[in-house]
């Protein structure tokens, strides 16, 4: 059925409203003008790109943001997935309330998160590090995994594992041959959102890195600077596309998964 005109412009509206700023963002990146943001831009050059290439500090940035969010990542795939077979595999007392407060961190605003995290490492003296950004972001890597992990263990068949343990497999290769396929593309898809997340979260990261500055927080600092704004709208345009394609891809990965 076609839609009709005004679904159709009220469609097109929000896609305005959303993607608006975005192209503002990529526009920018162009611009002559190196201490505000005039419109239209007095000029279109391609020198900031090299700006931003030859700048240690982004790189710095970048390469924290990296090794935080493959780090928080692998750290939920490996707890949001023991956590889904434990709430999908068993039954026990209190089990509704756990799965939860598994979800919890993910619908809780990032300022209480932040703070609360915070908090906790003063008390227990735990100085600031990488590995504080990275506790602060797998509370909510958690949760992207643990969600798709347990969508894709309700739809597998415990006959299947029941099949493996009576043909004589142990639990090792049960998980390898029969658990790990099935579950393979939904921790992808789980595992890219989770990277995409954590490289560009910011309210808990300011909580927890302390003097360290990852991507987002670096664009933060360099927005109150005079000169060469435009260099933060060209990692804004960089960032934009290295979190647009896991999540792309994961998207893609979920629609294939539901077509079965």
């Amino acid at each position: 059925m076609r839609s009709r005109p005004p679904f159709a412009l009220s469609a097109a509206a929000g896609l305005v409203f959303l993607l608006a700023p975005l192209a503002l963002i990529f526009l920018y990146a162009f611009t002559t003008d190196e201490r505000s943001y005039t419109f239209p831009p007095p000029g279109l050059t391609t020198k900031w790109f090299a700006v931003a290439w030859g700048r240690q500090d982004v790189w710095n940035a970048l390469g924290l943001s990296v090794r935080v969010a493959a780090l928080a990542t692998g750290l939920a795939l490996i707890l949001g997935t023991l956590c889904a077979a434990a709430m999908v595999r068993t039954r026990f007392f209190g089990r509704e309330a756990i799965s939860l407060l598994m979800i919890l961190p993910i619908a809780l605003p990032g300022i209480i998160t932040g703070i609360s995290l915070r908090s906790a490492f003063s008390l227990m003296d735990i100085p600031f590090s990488t590995w504080t950004i990275v506790l602060g972001h797998a509370t909510f890597c958690i949760v992207v995994v643990y969600n798709n992990a347990v969508a894709r263990l309700r739809r597998l068949s415990g006959s299947l594992v029941e099949a493996s343990a009576d043909l004589g497999a142990n639990a090792f290769q049960t998980f390898r041959h029969i658990i790990l396929p099935n579950l393979g593309s939904a921790l992808l898809a789980g595992g890219m959102l989770a990277f995409a997340l954590s490289f560009d979260e910011v309210i808990v990261t300011t909580f927890t890195a302390g003097q360290q500055a990852t991507l987002p927080i670096w664009m933060l600092e360099e927005l109150v600077r005079p000169r060469q704004r435009p260099v933060t709208n060209v990692v804004a345009m960089m960032v934009v596309l290295v979190t647009f394609l896991p999540i792309l891809a994961a998207y893609t990965l979920t629609r294939a998964d539901e077509a079965r």
